[in-house]
């Protein structure tokens, strides 16, 4: 069948009653099962007033969530055309969620909402009225716009919010006087114009957005008021300051020096400590080369775990994975530490001073250990 028949026959299966995509609501999760169909049934009396002639979906994007979110969610959708999961497998991480549901999503606008109930939904078809009437890039639902608030957030938590708003401004391209809401609105050709810059890390995907967008973004802000969590338990953690940290870091040196491999070199820092730490009581229980040995493998314990735990969070590894991981960041190890003596030992009797031998010797082993272990211990699934 040519193209001129194809076509016809296409419109006529659709129907008449056929309505155009308009909207995407994306929902990152990670145990929200017990909040899922409350959004969903919110969610469609939210957006009713959208024009008939338009439709929405929600994309629950999961973590593989131990509690069944993605199950039900499949389940829910089975009699809800208009509910999609995307269950994501070997990778955590907020923002990195958001990333692929609004890629996986066809809509002109996607709007990103937490599962927590956290948020108000309400406020989404005023949004896409405003974000299409206006021609603009983004509308955020900002709690710092008079009418906005932090509903019961508690001092500290406020404290935090206001200090990483100020922080920001480091990276940020325009004003925007909440750019740590998760809730907002975007054209979805802006979004992934600004998608290959994006570093995916940590939680505060809308600052990473507009520090990574190649333009300033044409932007307006909604107020909104804060909400207590309806089911589950926060995932705010100690953590969620360091991988905003980490942002802040990416967009301004990242340019030049990948952050991950300074964060695996901070972490080896670390390790020469741990390893004279080791050497300094074993030595006097034992010869030299024993504690030597000893202290060498304590050091590269501690440097897997703590890789695993900060440099490599996203792909973090677990179970037996965990085991088959560090016996292979050993074998890495141990090939970066001939690397590093070999080619200072080479510098070295080629006039090098000392020095400038070791030191060349250090990059080389550093350089070993990221590239091998990136590739072979925390390869993504």
């Amino acid at each position: 069948m040519d193209d001129g028949l194809r076509q016809p026959a296409a419109r006529a299966a659709a129907g008449p009653a056929a309505r155009e995509l308009t909207l995407s609501v994306v929902a990152p999760t990670f145990n929200e099962s017990k909040n899922i169909l409350a959004l969903i049934e919110s969610l469609e009396a939210c957006l009713s007033p959208i024009p008939e002639q338009s439709a929405w979906e929600v994309i629950f994007v999961d973590d593989n969530s131990p509690d069944g979110t993605a199950a039900l969610v499949r389940e829910i959708a089975r009699t809800r055309p208009h509910v999609r999961c995307l269950q994501r497998f070997g990778r955590r991480g907020l923002s990195s969620a958001v990333i692929e549901g609004i890629c996986s999503s066809s809509a002109p606008y996607v709007a990103v909402i937490d599962a927590d109930m956290q948020h108000d939904e309400t406020l989404l078809a005023r949004m896409l009225g405003m974000i299409d009437a206006e021609k603009a890039d983004l509308v955020v639902g900002s709690r710092y716009v008079g009418g906005g608030g932090f509903g019961d957030l508690s001092p500290l938590r406020r404290a935090m919010s206001q200090f990483a708003t100020r922080l920001s401004g480091l990276v940020m391209q325009f004003d925007l006087t909440d750019p740590m809401s998760g809730f907002f609105m975007v054209r979805r050709e802006a979004f992934l114009a600004a998608a290959p810059h994006l570093s995916g890390a940590g939680y505060k995907i809308l600052l990473d957005f507009v520090a990574s967008a190649p333009a300033p973004l044409k932007h307006l802000e909604l107020p909104y008021e804060f909400r207590a969590r309806l089911h589950g338990e926060s995932k705010l953690d100690a953590m969620v300051l360091f991988e905003y940290i980490v942002l802040l870091l990416e967009k301004t040196i990242g340019r030049y020096i990948p952050i991950r491999f300074l964060m695996f070199c901070l972490v080896g820092g670390t390790g020469v400590l741990v390893h004279l730490a080791t050497l300094f009581p074993v030595k006097e229980l034992t010869s030299f080369a024993i504690a030597q040995a000893f202290a060498a493998l304590v050091s590269m314990t501690s440097n897997f775990i703590l890789n695993n735990i900060l440099t490599y969070r996203d792909v973090r590894l677990r179970g037996r994975r965990l085991i088959t991981g560090l016996f292979s960041f050993y074998a890495v190890c141990s090939i970066g530490f001939l690397a590093n003596v070999s080619f200072a030992q080479l510098l070295y009797d080629r006039g090098q001073p000392w020095w400038s031998a070791g030191a060349a010797g250090v990059l080389i082993g550093c350089v070993w250990n990221f590239g091998a272990s990136s590739i072979f211990t925390w390869k993504r699934a």
